[in-house]
């Protein structure tokens, strides 16, 4: 049987590691780029162009490709290069100080119907939001560009959204990720106690944490940017975590009742993960299988989703087993000794 309560500082320190250094990334983000991750196109707005080619591009097409935008006028490029198989994805993102806060919303979308085994490598292009009196010019200075470049091309989607509407989609994640804590604080407190509450509240905390600080450090190393699928991914790795953070409590809530008596509650904590622990950790590896599945053969467009919820999965079975019920024990056992009377 794992003693889990006697090693808690252990976890504790694993979990400090796994966090501090994606807080000290959130912030030194938060400083440079005014957010703690690196916002895409959903949340600050902008317009993406995406265009197939025949040529396969390489990684040293990137440098070129950045002085031929600037040339062309698109102002402090950022550029992301991904690429799976014959697909090859550029991102370039305008500076936020590119994006009019005043402009009006705007989405456009349009797709071709581009033969795929024609079209060795896409190049989507990201800039600030070009309304409808510049966008006609914009875009044909970025198609010459890439034409003098890479030769024909196709347009494969247009897409623009507008800062206002980038900003008040983020407002609506932020609301949806407190609602989310919210509501789970308040199931917990009626289910179980005040204090199982606030130490899962605690775990799924830890949870977030870890995963937008990942992608934070991502970000600054290698322009990754999150969308509304990454807020999508965030809330069900909270709901993931909290299942098994529940299953853990019930147990040792089931457990307190008979075995009160005759062991300790540290004893009981332990007892109860190690019921637990086999089907916690069959379940998480059940999901993780059909999660790297996807990873690794799954389109690239939900790549970062998917990988956001393989770290979530991952260390939310972590915190479950390892941070929330060893909290709950130690502050148990915290309370119980204030309550003993002083010995003369």
């Amino acid at each position: 049987m794992i003693d889990v309560v006697k090693y808690k500082w252990l976890w504790i320190t694993i979990s400090l590691l796994l966090i501090v250094p994606g807080i000290i990334a959130m912030i030194y983000s938060t400083v440079i780029n005014h957010s703690p991750m690196k916002l895409g196109i959903d949340f600050t707005g902008g317009t993406m162009l995406q265009y197939g080619f025949k040529k396969e591009l390489t990684s040293s097409d990137v440098a070129n490709i950045r002085k031929s935008l600037e040339s062309a006028g698109i102002e402090n490029p950022v550029i992301q290069l991904e690429q799976t198989n014959n697909e090859m994805k550029v991102k370039i993102e305008a500076t936020k100080a590119n994006i009019g806060a005043s402009e009006d919303t705007k989405i456009i979308e349009k797709a071709s119907q581009a033969k795929k085994s024609n079209i060795n490598s896409i190049v989507s292009i990201r800039t600030r939001f070009l309304d409808s009196e510049k966008s006609n010019n914009e875009i044909a200075k970025i198609n010459q560009a890439l034409e003098n470049q890479f030769g024909n091309y196709e347009l494969l989607q247009t897409s623009s959204i507008g800062p206002t509407l980038g900003n008040e989609l983020f407002k609506n994640a932020l609301f949806a990720l407190l609602l989310s804590f919210i509501a789970i604080v308040g199931y917990l407190t009626f289910r179980f106690k005040a204090d199982y509450a606030m130490f899962a509240l605690i775990a799924l905390l830890h949870d977030a944490l870890f995963v937008c600080g990942v992608f934070a450090i991502l970000g600054l190393l290698f322009n990754v940017e999150i969308d509304s699928l990454f807020i999508t991914a965030i809330l069900t790795v909270i709901g993931f975590s909290v299942h098994d953070t529940i299953v853990v409590f019930d147990r040792i809530r089931e457990n307190s009742r008979f075995l009160a008596k005759k062991m300790s509650f540290n004893d009981i904590v332990n007892a109860s993960v190690n019921q637990t622990l086999a089907r916690s950790i069959n379940t998480s590896l059940t999901a993780l299988i059909t999660l790297l599945a996807l990873y690794f053969l799954g389109g690239s467009t939900t790549k970062n989703f998917v990988f956001a919820m393989i770290l979530g999965i991952a260390i939310g079975t972590y915190s479950s087993i390892f941070n929330a019920s060893t909290f709950l024990a130690m502050w148990r056992s915290k309370d119980i000794r204030k309550r003993k009377p002083a010995t003369a």
